[in-house]
């Protein structure tokens, strides 16, 4: 990689930005777009008969800058007075009367979050997408506001989705992503799930199109994946495209064709990298070895890593629990994905929650991130002490390397896998 000072673009969005950086005086940069390969977050499920056993598997990684910190955080259900406002990372918006039970990973600046599930089975991933359509600077809402949003107000993934659009309809979505003064802003997808299905949710601007997945295994990642087959969509979005010359109005319309910069199809042909997440006969540990894998991409090191892993058991029996694993530390492959089932009377978490700066905090000032507080909590400051020890003891790394595959194979698991 070159050390050129727009590398971090290069890491955001990866091969799939080349389109938008013509115009950038860099010719270091643009001398490694054909030997680069995607950087990004991924996002999977896979429903019957993909899986063992009659269950839906979900997982993300979340790919962010790698010195930001995820917590993982449980905010019980809650009602509310008619009239309320809702402070999210930057507006203000009308509360729900009502808020359902969630768990959260997230960037623990914002209030939103990368992914998380609600005590109904519903879960949601978001992913940075880029194309032809362009990025509002202006703060509204981010996509990981809207995943918060959809898991405290819908109680299944078809109402998520509903809950989502109709947000984005109403606020839109724009904001820096990312605790910095330098701007980072990008669209939004989702990939949402319950207990009987999934829905893919792919925005660029207010525009919108949803594929429903029944079956098999799907992915999402910095890529707009949503082709021909689309089961919802904004009703302005195929005039639109055709009124900015993306689309002829006689071919048959391909959202992620006509709203890209680039050949779609390219995410899903590049390699290990997406290869790695369409085994078969999978399980909760198949996607966590998934999400560890490191030669394949998934697992991201660099200026931009996965900070933080999600693995969700959805069974389409309504009298089993789900159960959700959460790594809340950086690198799968070094970190134990933690058990996570919705039950009455659930404590505050401490060790996985980073500190508040209330008022004082940098996101809450203006101008906003003029300076960055030291969010890291507990079990952030154990993982690297962890890995410290690693560096300087090969004893110690050696025992680490070999502990930490078996604590991923919980009980929860050996039971019921």
């Amino acid at each position: 990689m070159t050390s050129c000072p727009c590398e971090q673009v290069t890491c955001v969005g990866g091969v799939d930005l080349w389109a938008l950086l013509d115009d950038v005086k860099c010719q270091d940069l643009r001398n490694h777009r054909d030997n680069m390969e995607p950087c990004s977050c991924d996002t999977f499920v896979a429903l019957p008969p993909a899986t063992v056993g009659n269950r839906i598997i979900f997982g993300k990684n979340s790919d962010r800058p790698s010195d930001e910190v995820q917590e993982i955080v449980y905010f019980p259900r809650q009602s509310y007075e008619p009239g309320e406002k809702l402070q999210c990372t930057y507006i203000e918006i009308e509360q729900a009367e009502k808020t359902h039970a969630v768990v959260l990973s997230r960037p623990s600046w914002l209030w939103g979050a990368e992914m998380g599930a609600n005590e109904f089975g519903v879960c949601i991933g978001n992913e940075a997408v880029w194309g032809k359509e362009e990025i509002d600077d202006k703060e509204a809402l981010l996509g990981m506001d809207f995943v918060r949003l959809g898991l405290e107000r819908a109680d299944t993934a078809h109402g998520a989705l509903d809950v989502i659009i109709g947000l984005l309809e109403k606020y839109g979505q724009g904001g820096n992503c990312m605790e910095s003064p330098m701007s980072f802003t990008y669209h939004n997808s989702f990939l949402i799930a319950d207990r009987k299905e999934a829905w893919i949710l792919e925005t660029a601007g207010q525009y919108w199109a949803a594929e429903k997945v029944d079956e098999g295994i799907k992915n999402i990642s910095n890529n707009l994946s949503i082709t021909t087959k689309i089961d919802r969509e904004h009703p302005a979005m195929r005039e639109y495209a055709r009124t900015k010359g993306w689309w002829d109005g006689r071919k048959e319309f391909n959202f992620a064709a006509v709203y890209s910069y680039f050949n779609p199809s390219r995410s899903s042909s590049s390699g290990d990298r997406f290869c790695e997440g369409y085994k078969l006969n999978i399980t909760a540990e198949t996607m966590m070895e998934i999400l560890s894998d490191k030669p394949s991409g998934i697992n991201m090191e660099g200026g931009f890593m996965t900070t933080g892993s999600m693995v969700s058991i959805l069974p389409q029996d309504p009298n089993q629990p789900c159960c959700h694993f959460f790594t809340g530390t950086p690198d799968p492959a070094r970190s134990v994905f933690k058990p996570f089932i919705f039950v009455p009377e659930i404590e505050p978490f401490v060790r996985t929650a980073s500190p508040l700066f209330g008022a004082d905090d940098p996101v809450r000032l203006k101008p906003r991130f003029q300076t960055k507080p030291d969010r890291r909590h507990e079990l952030h400051k154990k993982h690297e002490d962890a890995i410290m020890s690693m560096k300087t003891s090969q004893v110690q790394s050696n025992m680490l390397i070999a502990v930490v595959p078996r604590m991923k194979v919980t009980p929860y698991l050996q039971d019921r896998r």
